[in-house]
């Protein structure tokens, strides 16, 4: 028996769109003012959520409770898989001893704080979501910051900020190529046009995060590494995504980046050092104490996670990724359909052009995964760690998973409200909302994806819920939908910083799990002065300046 959905249950849709934006008040409410931690609030929202779905949508019992399971699933593997795996890689470079000449050799380019941030957290972060994307680059760049003795909650925070340049084209661009195919517009004009907008914000996102560690006066001692750093990453965002590839804007972004701060931090150095201000500051410059072979050994991990990443992803260069695939294929590890809901679930106009079932399936692909490439980086490092076992990187991964039971339970209850609210139609009832805005709509597109990405803490995810309703909008309302689609994914990424799941990730590697409500509030000003900017940006681009769109 199908289902069909219905986008007005209470006769008005933006009374319905209220309703269905009460598990999204509910989580609101739990982090931001009563601070609960993050799996009670995920708890309370995923219950609400199923709760509207069958009483207020009308959607069977049955058919909520399977969306539900089959997202908590989803969160669990691939999401938590990449988390584990992420953290163990690290974990094992501290119980080794490793990381301390890691710490050792980026103290020695630069002990100061503000600058550690920009070439970890912005341009390496941005390197790793260019290769794996979905909670990678903050479980790796958070846990290292912390080892390099930044404090937690500005790890967390820093790292989550600094993300925010590079998710539209994460992992080799998938959700630029995910936009397209829902929406039906060429993936690579998406990219024009996102490598029109995001420039704007990823210039100024290395000056955001110094400013936010330390304020205007002390971020200006470093304004000439933050000129280089978001130089570098935009001009080269913007080139290689109207000229070049949907696949490589982080990769060569980040690349740039890394490299132009490598060379400009060996001439430049800021006249004072700064710290937190309850570090205790270093006397002098620090030297270096390793030999050039201890350094590269003690990177290694994550030289050859880096490596391995990209390699796993890529299916358009070396064709690496095929082969992962067709392994699977041949063991029977590829996607099923998910008993009790798969098709039943009937989604209807103005959302699609003509009524179409709802496919709900489970991927299995243990092998292509990028939680695999990290977890084979890791055993590969066991060659180049001294002195550590298999038996210590065993027990390492069973302390790691201890660790991190309220995360997963976190990841798993949040994705599991992205689905039943998916699947109920209550996030589409959202999104037909903010078309009812009429001129304005530009100006409100971006915030769709905003609200897609803080629900399913994917800018790809948010891209397939939103890319066509965006499209159908804007011809609609005689709005060039090359730029409402395409603002989609450009305003997904300020949500990325403030998506439950994100934070989860966070929390885990930086050592603050519970501490959920501290890292959201945190978050939250920069998120919604960001997605404003990409608001006005939108709709400036809507008329008196569309002479920037290809």
């Amino acid at each position: 028996m199908t289902w069909m959905q219905d986008y007005s249950p209470l006769g008005s849709i933006g009374l319905s769109a209220l309703v269905a934006a009460i598990p999204l008040f509910v989580l609101l409410y739990m982090l931001g003012i009563k601070r609960s931690k993050g799996h009670v609030a995920a708890g309370v929202g995923v219950l609400s959520a199923i709760l509207i779905a069958i009483f207020v949508f009308k959607m069977p019992a049955g058919l909520a409770i399977s969306a539900t399971l089959n997202g908590a699933l989803v969160g669990i593997f691939p999401i938590v898989w990449i988390i584990v795996t992420a953290i163990w890689v690290y974990n094992m470079t501290v119980e080794s001893g490793e990381f301390e000449i890691i710490k050792n050799s980026l103290a020695s380019l630069t002990d100061d704080r503000r600058l550690q941030a920009l070439f970890i957290a912005f341009a390496f972060g941005s390197f790793i979501e260019g290769t794996a994307g979905f909670g990678t680059p903050v479980a790796i760049t958070a846990a290292m910051l912390v080892g390099l003795g930044f404090n937690p909650v500005y790890a967390a925070g820093i790292c989550l900020v600094a993300n925010t340049a590079p998710v539209a084209f994460g992992a080799i661009g998938i959700p630029v190529v995910v936009l397209g195919q829902v929406s039906g517009i060429d993936s690579f004009t998406l990219s024009k046009i996102i490598g029109r907008q995001l420039p704007f914000l990823s210039v100024i996102v290395p000056l955001w995060v110094v400013v936010m560690m330390c304020g205007w006066k002390r971020a200006m001692e470093v304004l000439p590494a933050v000129m280089v750093a978001g130089i570098c990453f935009a001009s080269t965002q913007f080139f290689t995504s109207n000229y070049i590839s949907v696949y490589l804007p982080d990769i060569t972004s980040a690349f740039v980046t890394i490299i132009g701060l490598l060379l400009f931090l060996k001439v430049w150095k800021p006249a004072k050092v700064w710290h937190f201000p309850d570090e205790k500051a270093s006397v002098g410059p620090v030297e270096c104490k390793y030999t050039t072979a201890e350094v590269l050994r003690a990177w290694g991990p994550y030289i050859i996670l880096a490596a391995l990443v990209f390699l796993w992803a890529d299916d358009k260069f070396l064709g690496f990724k095929a082969v992962l695939v067709s392994a699977e294929k041949a063991l029977g590890l590829t996607s099923v359909t998910w008993p009790g809901l798969h098709n039943l679930v009937i989604r209807t106009a103005p959302v699609v052009a003509k009524n179409a079932p709802y496919a709900a399936t489970y991927g299995i692909n243990f092998l292509s995964a990028a939680g695999t490439a990290i977890l084979v980086s890791g055993i590969l490092s066991l060659f180049i760690i001294p002195n550590y076992s298999v038996g210590r990187a065993i027990a390492c991964f069973g302390r790691t998973i201890k660790l991190l039971v309220y995360p997963i339970f976190t990841i798993a209850m949040i994705l599991g409200l992205a689905y039943i609210m998916n699947y109920s139609g209550m996030s589409s009832t959202l999104g037909l909302a903010f078309t009812s805005t009429g001129a304005a709509f530009p100006f409100f597109s971006p915030f769709l994806g905003w609200i897609g990405v803080f629900l399913t803490g994917s800018d790809t995810s948010s891209n397939a819920l939103f890319g066509s309703m965006q499209k159908t909008a804007a011809q609609q309302l005689g709005i060039d939908p090359n730029l409402t689609v395409a603002a989609n994914s450009s305003g997904g990424v300020c949500g990325k910083m403030i998506s439950p799941q994100s934070i989860a990730v966070a929390t885990a590697a930086t050592g603050l799990v519970g501490e959920e409500s501290t890292i959201f509030r945190f978050a939250l000003p920069h998120s919604i002065a960001m997605i404003f900017l990409i608001g006005i940006l939108t709709y400036l681009q809507s008329n008196v300046l569309h002479w920037m769109l290809p």
